[in-house]
C-alpha cells in the first residue's frame, strides 16, 4: 500500500534517511514499497540494496513536482520503466522539456495524479488517481467507473511529530522565509507518517477495487540492479579480445619507447600487469584512458598521471603517466590486484585553461547518452545549520553571527537558541543540494539514465544525482579528469621562455 515514500533525497524536504527508511518499513512487516523522491532518483541505488537485506520487495518510482505544486508521481514496472522516468526528469534539468500537469507516453511507468487533480478528462491505461486514507469521505460522489481508475496513496514523509517539525523548517529553508511565514501548500500535511496496512485496507473496504488496483500495481511492479559486474563501458574497439591485442601492442610498443626493447624487467612487468588487466577486464578502462591522453597530446597540452595508477608500468608506456615505477621500485599491485575490492581510477591533472577541451573531447566520442559527470551531496553541517535555522526562527544578524560562530558557547544562552540547537542535531549530514565532484567522469556501457536521473550544473555537463560511493557500489570505475593551476604556470613560463629567446 506504500506507493509514495520520500527520503531526505527528497531535498529541504523529506526527513528519512534511506536506511532508517527502510528499517521503519521491515519493522512494520512492509512487503514491497516505492521509493519515489521529488524530481530525482539519487537514493534508488541504495534503497534496493537496502530492501533487499531487509526481505523487502523494492519498486522504483519518482514524484514530479514544479515547485510547490504536485504533477504526478510515476511508478516504474520494471527497470525499463525506472530509466523512462530518469530520461523525462533528465530532459527537464537538461532544458530539453518543461514540466508539464500530464504524464508523457510511459511504456513500463504506471502514473498516479493527486486526488486534488481529478478531472473529466479520460485518464490512459496506465493512468490512476490517488486517493488518501484521509480523503475517504469525498469518494461517496463518484461512480463506479470513476472509482476503478484510483489507487491508494499514503504518503510517507516523517515518522512523527517531531519529524513534521524538522520538515517544516526544511521547508521554511527552502523557501528562504520565516517560519511563522510558512504557508500549508508549501509543506505536507501531519499525516504523511507510516500507517499500518490494516488500518489502510480497514478505511477502503467499501472500495474493494481500490484495493485491488493498489495491489495490481504492486504486484506488476520492482526493481534490482546487478552490483557485481562493472558499469562501465566494457570494450573500447567492440570486442573483449581485439581490446586485449591493442593493450598488448601499445603497451609493447610503448615499453620500447620508455626502456628500449632488450630491457628484461620491463618485460616482465609490462606482462604480468597484462594479465592481471584482462583478466579483472580493465583492458577498455586503460584504453579508453590512453585515447584521452592521445588526444590531449595531440593538441599540445600538458598532463600529469599521478596516484596510485602511476605504480604501473602499463600506464608508464601508454604515457598516462610520466613515473617509472621500475625506477622507483613502485609495486603495481597497489593499483590494482586479483583481491582489491575497489575499482581502480586514473587521477589526470591538466591546465585550467585545457581542461575544458579535454572534458569537452570525452563527452563528444562517448556520447551524452553514456558520459556523465559524477555528483555529489553538499549535506547540512555544523556551522551551516545554525545560519539556516537561525534565520527561520528570526534571529537578528548579530545573533546568528554569533550562533555561528561558536555554536557550542551560544547553543544554551536562550530558550531560541536551545530550540534551535534540538532541530539542528535532527538534520546534521542531510543533503542540502546537488553539487559536482571535483573531475570524476563515468563511460558507461548502458546509458546512465538506467542508473541515475541527470542534472546540469553550471559546468554544462550532465551530472549523476549520486555520488562516488553509489557508483563504486554499483561498479563503477571513474576517471578522474583534474584542474592543476601549477601545470597552467609551467605552460606559460615555457612561453615567456621561448618569447624571451626568441627576442634575444
Amino acid at each position: 500500500m506504500y506507493l509514495n515514500s520520500h527520503s531526505y533525497y527528497s531535498l529541504r524536504y523529506g526527513t528519512y534517511s534511506i536506511e532508517s527508511l527502510v528499517k521503519e518499513a521491515a519493522k512494520r512487516n512492509v512487503e514491497a514499497m516505492a521509493l519515489t523522491d521529488i524530481n530525482n532518483s539519487s537514493g534508488m541505488i541504495d534503497f534496493v540494496s537496502t530492501c533487499k537485506e531487509n526481505n523487502i520487495k523494492p519498486i522504483g518510482g519518482m514524484e514530479f513536482r514544479d515547485g510547490d505544486e504536485l504533477l504526478f508521481t510515476g511508478i516504474a514496472r520494471n527497470n525499463s520503466g525506472f530509466r523512462e522516468l530518469n530520461e523525462y526528469m533528465s530532459a527537464i534539468n537538461l532544458k530539453e522539456k518543461k514540466y508539464s500537469p500530464s504524464a508523457p507516453e510511459f511504456n513500463d511507468v504506471y502514473v498516479v495524479y493527486p486526488f486534488s487533480k481529478i478531472s473529466n478528462n479520460k485518464l490512459k491505461d496506465n493512468e490512476f488517481i490517488g486517493v488518501k486514507p484521509s480523503q475517504i469521505y469525498k469518494l461517496i460522489s463518484f461512480n463506479h467507473r470513476e472509482l476503478a481508475k484510483m489507487v491508494i496513496q499514503q504518503p510517507i514523509t516523517f515518522k512523527d511529530n517531531s519529524r513534521w517539525y524538522l520538515h517544516k523548517n526544511l521547508r521554511a529553508i527552502d523557501h528562504n522565509i520565516l517560519l511563522s511565514q510558512l504557508e500549508s501548500r508549501m509543506h505536507a500535511p501531519h499525516d504523511e507518517i507510516f500507517l499500518s496496512e490494516y488500518y489502510i485496507i480497514k478505511v477502503f473496504e467499501q472500495y474493494p477495487q481500490i484495493i485491488e488496483n493498489t495491489k495490481s500495481i504492486i504486484n506488476d511492479c520492482s526493481i534490482d540492479f546487478d552490483y557485481d559486474i562493472s558499469k562501465n563501458k566494457k570494450t573500447f574497439t567492440g570486442n573483449r579480445y581485439d581490446d586485449k591485442i591493442l593493450l598488448e601492442k601499445l603497451a609493447y610498443d610503448g615499453m620500447k619507447y620508455r626502456y628500449r626493447k632488450n630491457n628484461m624487467e620491463a618485460k616482465r612487468r609490462v606482462a604480468s600487469e597484462l594479465e592481471i588487466i584482462d583478466k579483472l577486464g580493465f583492458s577498455s578502462y586503460f584504453l579508453i584512458t590512453w585515447d584521452i591522453i592521445r588526444y590531449s597530446l595531440s593538441r599540445g597540452y600538458y598532463h600529469v598521471g599521478r596516484g596510485s595508477g602511476a605504480n604501473s608500468v602499463v600506464a608508464y608506456c601508454l604515457k598516462i603517466t610520466d613515473v617509472d615505477p621500475i625506477e622507483l621500485n613502485l609495486y603495481f599491485e597497489r593499483f590494482i590486484n586479483p583481491k582489491r575490492t575497489s575499482p581502480p581510477d586514473f587521477d589526470i591533472d591538466y591546465s585550467w585553461k585545457d581542461r575544458a577541451e579535454v572534458q569537452d573531447y570525452i563527452f563528444k566520442r562517448y556520447g551524452r547518452k553514456h558520459t556523465a559527470f559524477l555528483g555529489t551531496s553538499v549535506t547540512f553541517k555544523g556551522k551551516s545549520i545554525y545560519r539556516e535555522l537561525g534565520k527561520v526562527h528570526g534571529l537578528p544578524k548579530s545573533e546568528i553571527d554569533a550562533l555561528t560562530k561558536n555554536p557550542a558557547l551560544e547553543t544554551g544562552r536562550n530558550q531560541i537558541t536551545r530550540h534551535i540547537n534540538q532541530i539542528a542535531t535532527l538534520m546534521v549530514d542531510f543533503p542540502n543540494q546537488r553539487s559536482i565532484h571535483a573531475g570524476g567522469i563515468l563511460i558507461s556501457e548502458e546509458p546512465i539514465t538506467c542508473y541515475t536521473a541527470l542534472d546540469l550544473p553550471p559546468a554544462g555537463f550532465p551530472t549523476t544525482q549520486w555520488d562516488m560511493y553509489v557508483a563504486e557500489k554499483i561498479g563503477f570505475e571513474k576517471l578522474d579528469i583534474l584542474s592543476q593551476r601549477g601545470i597552467g604556470h609551467i605552460n606559460d613560463a615555457v612561453e615567456l621562455i621561448r618569447k624571451n629567446q626568441a627576442l634575444t
